[in-house]
């Protein structure tokens, strides 16, 4: 813990900041959790690389697997300030919330029953993640809306990258999540 008697300018700077402030700074150091950020107004930190943390699910709307897929190391960003994180004395980050949400603008263009053309990124136990054409939207199939009988995608035949046409059975724009069947699509459309 870093306490405010240790480090003064530290803890006068972070109390500055408001929820929604956007701040400026190099991207320091990438590491499993996050993302350290050397803001340009802000002090050296005792520990850590940088003042500011973006946690990995603050770097992007979309998902991914490597953070240097988002971010690089030298890079200048703008962040939203989101709290101050008291323990660990840093600005917690979002590089995402200065960006439009693609869900929501995707969601505007949607309706329940409307039939989307979807790309294979990923096999799970229990279905499969597709990524929306020409969106930066990605939804789960579940394995009992997939075409055929067997049980998994894998033993249905379905890999990765592989195009599917699916039907939207729902959205929630709230949680981001997106409903949709490739058993309710039209025959000979994917």
């Amino acid at each position: 813990m870093i306490k405010p008697s240790e480090n003064p300018e530290l803890w006068d700077f972070l109390n500055s900041l408001q929820y929604g402030d956007l701040l400026s700074g190099k991207v320091v150091a990438i590491e499993r959790f996050g993302v350290f950020v050397d803001l340009d107004d802000g002090p050296d930190h005792p520990v850590f690389p940088g003042v500011g943390l973006i946690t990995l699910p603050e770097l992007s709307w979309r998902s991914f697997e490597d953070p240097l897929d988002i971010v690089q190391i030298g890079q200048s960003v703008s962040c939203m300030f989101l709290q101050f994180d008291t323990w660990n004395g840093e600005a917690r980050l979002s590089l995402r919330e200065t960006r439009a949400d693609p869900f929501q603008a995707f969601a505007d263009r949607i309706e329940v029953g409307q039939e989307l053309r979807t790309r294979v990124t990923k096999l799970l136990p229990f279905g499969v993640i597709v990524e929306i054409s020409d969106e930066e939207v990605e939804a789960v199939i579940h394995e009992r809306e997939l075409m055929g009988e067997a049980a998994t995608a894998q033993e249905n035949g379905i890999k990765v990258g592989d195009d599917i046409t699916a039907v939207v059975l729902g959205l929630d724009r709230e949680r981001r999540t997106l409903s949709l069947s490739q058993r309710q699509a039209r025959p000979n459309c994917g």
